[in-house]
């Protein structure tokens, strides 16, 4: 019999494993087209609808791409052919795996100077200086430290792109709800501020020191001031007309934005402006820097170098998450506004994706650009169609009209990234609306800040987070404890320190905490508890115990009579702790005097998870059924005024409980227990 049991047994395994892995037509074809999303809406693709929109929307987001390319490219500390790479390879990958309709991916600002301090760090000029053979100075070999660049990029962006992948197929996309909007506001500001200062010396015309690590950005600070005695004047004229040219425009765009089709796009002007630089001769005669070759075609993929993964993979992994939780913030932003849904597992997967392929063509890290997805939406752009015109325009410029920039000013591509950051800038005004609104979240946001541009930007991320979760748990370990009353004529209960019309119910006390009761703050919430009700738990302890040992010592004839007695006071404390498997750990005092205790909950509804939680636990007794469940607070009080009146002195608790393994806050339950005096 044992045998057969255990055959059976194994049989009925086999077929349940076998169910679950049982691939049908439909399955496989949901699977193929959630993996590959152009599968799903290409073929469904309205030329009459969409078409005229995306044609213009593209021609604008590759006009765009083309500036910004090789200004985010500097940021990188790589050549600026490589921000081109970045502006097409990546974009073609998100257009066939990409959710979101309208953002556009490409290089960006923050994860360009993420990428570039870690380039910065890992091959530094000081390792490429060589022997100039006319006068023996030593002079930098500028073809050995680009390729050295080039490879670190690529190799950081490739295994960035791995952590996101995976993470995306283990569908851990719900990890970026852990970073909170003030601090990705916060750390997108303080990166800008990174920005600003690595191109200061481009603006001024000189060159400083490189620096990595803490205070890395103070240091460059001081560099830069050191050496603005040496600026080049010539460097700075460009930068006045380059900069008032640009605000003017930019300004005028947003003006006159009702009454443009598309806004003009005064970055590519600015650049091909700036190309009469070739005939004035300002690198020959004024030393003014420019950004050199820029070789025609594309190259091979070529695999990175593995071998640096292991200097380079906190790097890699911050670079990611803060690519991703772009892309995902405005992927739902304009999710919402056009009413569809963006997949963070699959986005995460699509980044993922794009930083992969990107790493085999030498690009660095991308993500989505806040100004080019506000202009693809504002020009009309309805699908990723956008990113497949743009990606031709790209295309064009590196086979054909490359080279025709090779004598463009450096301090022109530093003046386009610094007047692209005035959407990072403008988050300052958070800290006026966050003061009225949310303090403790005002110091989230000025503590990220504070440490992203000290710390910088990879040790600064860890220590906001850090700080960001230690908010969230000194909110556990200072709630709100109040008593509630009953607005006459309703059915509402309201803090009676707050509200004047809320008056407590004689012979019954409300008790409500503000938040969800764990093991860490359980004492806490019993203190509480013992204050407002004016119950002195550990006295009723004392005697108890006390009463016990008297009894004890009493003749075994009125033993009997005794425990009936002693069964007038008892003390229930239950706890609810969590399973081996991962839950979430709850802690629940109940107090309780006399025979009965009433626990009434949550909803109108309770959900069976919860109840088979505290069943599981063994909360449930003859004392606490589960037939004790009750809608509303209400229900509660008159639940217990109609059963006793107004002479026994009952304590109804509001309770907050989280649930297990779904790591979801389940609205908010109460817990009603029930005190009845003798």
């Amino acid at each position: 019999v044992g045998v057969v049991a255990k055959q059976t047994l194994f049989i009925i395994i086999r077929l349940r494993q076998k169910s679950k892995v049982v691939c049908s037509v439909p399955k496989l074809k949901r699977s193929v087209l959630s993996f590959i999303p152009i599968l799903s809406w290409l073929p469904r693709y309205s030329v009459r609808q969409d078409a005229l929109g995306d044609l213009i929307s593209g021609i604008s987001i590759g006009i765009m791409h083309l500036p910004m390319g090789l200004a985010y490219a500097l940021l990188a500390s790589v050549p600026p052919v490589f921000g081109l790479y970045t502006s097409f390879y990546p974009v073609l990958m998100y257009c066939i795996f990409g959710t979101s309709r309208h953002i556009s991916v490409g290089a960006f600002a923050v994860t360009s100077i993420m990428i570039g301090t870690t380039t910065e760090r890992l091959a530094p000029n000081s390792n490429f200086m060589i022997l100039n053979g006319t006068n023996g100075t030593e002079v930098i070999d500028v073809v050995a430290r680009d390729v050295a660049r080039v490879q670190i990029a690529a190799s950081t962006t490739l295994l960035s792109g791995i952590f996101l992948f995976l993470l995306g197929m283990i569908r851990f996309g719900f990890a970026v709800t852990f970073l909170s909007d003030p601090m990705v506001r916060a750390y997108m500001t303080g990166a800008g501020i990174h920005v600003v200062l690595s191109q200061l010396p481009s603006l001024f015309g000189i060159r400083v020191g490189r620096f990595s690590g803490p205070l890395s950005q103070v240091y460059l600070l001081i560099d830069i001031c050191r050496h603005l005695p040496e600026t080049n004047i010539a460097a700075v004229v460009v930068t006045l007309v380059a900069l008032a040219v640009l605000i003017a425009v930019k300004e005028l765009n947003i003006y006159y934005e009702k009454k443009m089709p598309v806004p003009v796009p005064i970055e590519l002007i600015t650049v091909i402006a700036t190309l009469i630089s070739y005939y004035c001769k300002l690198h020959s005669l004024y030393k003014v820097a420019v950004i050199g070759q820029i070789p025609k075609g594309l190259k091979a993929p070529r695999s990175p170098d593995v071998s640096m993964w292991g200097s380079v993979v906190g790097d890699a992994f911050v670079v990611g998450i803060v690519g991703y939780a772009l892309n995902i913030s405005l992927g739902k932003i304009f999710g919402q506004k056009h009413g569809y849904n963006v997949d963070s597992n699959q986005e995460m997967v699509a980044i993922g994706l794009c930083n992969i392929v990107g790493g085999f063509f030498q690009c660095h890290a991308i993500a989505a650009s806040p100004s080019r997805t506000l202009l693809q939406d504002s020009t009309g752009g309805k699908t990723q169609v956008v990113g497949l015109i743009s990606s031709v325009l790209v295309l064009i410029f590196i086979l054909q009209l490359g080279s025709l920039f090779e004598e463009l000013p450096k301090a022109v591509l530093a003046c386009i990234v610094l007047v692209n950051l005035k959407g990072l800038f403008m988050q300052f005004k958070d800290i006026p609306a966050l003061w009225k609104s949310n303090k403790v979240d005002l110091l989230v946001w000025l503590v990220t800040l504070v440490c992203t541009i000290l710390l910088n930007l990879d040790i600064g991320l860890g220590a906001s987070i850090g700080f960001s979760m230690l908010t969230v748990i000194f909110k556990t370990q200072l709630p709100r404890y109040s008593i509630l009353g009953h607005v006459p004529g309703t059915e509402l209960y309201l803090d009676t320190d707050t509200y004047e019309e809320a008056k407590e119910i004689p012979g019954i006390t409300i008790f409500r905490s503000s938040t969800t009761m764990y093991y860490t703050n359980a004492q806490l919430y019993l203190d509480a508890l013992q204050e407002k009700s004016g119950i002195d738990i550990g006295m009723l302890l004392m005697k108890k115990k006390k009463r016990d040992t008297e009894e004890k010592r009493k003749d075994e004839k009125e033993k009997n009579k005794a425990k009936k007695e002693a069964k007038k006071v008892q003390l229930h404390i239950q706890h609810i702790s969590a399973d081996r498997s991962g839950r979430s750990l709850c802690c629940l005092c109940v107090c309780v005097w006399g025979s009965r205790v009433y626990c009434l909950t949550w909803f109108v509804s309770p959900p069976v998870c919860v109840v088979e939680q505290l069943s599981s636990a063994g909360f449930f007794s003859e004392s606490i059924p589960k037939s004790c469940l009750f809608a509303t607070i209400h229900d509660a009080v008159l639940h217990c005024l109609r059963l006793h009146g107004a002479s026994d002195v009952p304590i109804i608790y509001e309770y907050a409980l989280v649930s297990g393994g779904d790591f979801e806050l389940l609205s908010c339950y109460y817990f009603l227990g029930y005190l009845e005096m003798n």
